[in-house]
């Protein structure tokens, strides 16, 4: 497996972890959800540079001679990118956490929570089926990288110290 196909690995697991775990905040509280989101918004500006040249090539290709289902992948990703930057500008809008420790106090306001509350409800259901669009990638990914390491751990011998030695036990004392 490639350094590349790695590296966008890692980052996808990360990316999905600080997703669920900003997806949560009477899980985490206000503050763990306002940072972690924030964490995951550069992660994801860093998975769109990581594709970039998929999205420049789907760019120029796209009404030309692109098949249906990169089409569809690249409008749910667009649609992805736009909702994000919705929760993340609503979010700012509403936080209580980040912006108060960069010095801005922001009046609160029922209208931007509201957009918050449905953009980010909108985004679970994109992450859901952009997720569910690289199921196979993601799975094979797991596989050859992570499982496939796992099991070669575990069929290497056991050598030094931590060899299981016979012990013998006497009985009599």
């Amino acid at each position: 497996m490639s350094v590349k196909t790695k590296t966008n690995l890692f980052v996808d697991i990360v990316i999905l972890v600080a997703f669920l775990v900003a997806n949560n905040p009477s899980l985490t509280g206000l503050p763990v959800h306002e940072w972690f989101a924030l964490a995951a918004a550069v992660l994801l500006f860093a998975h769109i540079l990581f594709h970039w040249d998929w999205v420049v090539n789907v760019s120029k290709t796209f009404f030309n001679k692109l098949i249906h289902e990169s089409r569809f992948n690249y409008l749910v990703d667009a649609l992805l990118i736009v909702d994000f930057v919705m929760v993340f500008i609503s979010g700012l809008m509403i936080s209580r956490s980040v912006m108060v420790t960069l010095g801005i106090h922001l009046p609160a306001s029922p209208a931007w929570r509201e957009f918050h509350s449905l953009s980010a409800n909108l985004a679970l259901v994109l992450t859901g089926l952009h997720f569910a669009m690289h199921w196979k990638w993601f799975v094979n990914a797991i596989q050859r990288y992570i499982l496939a390491s796992i099991h070669s751990l575990a069929k290497r011998p056991v050598t030094g110290r931590l060899a299981i030695q016979p012990v013998k036990i006497d009985k009599n004392k």
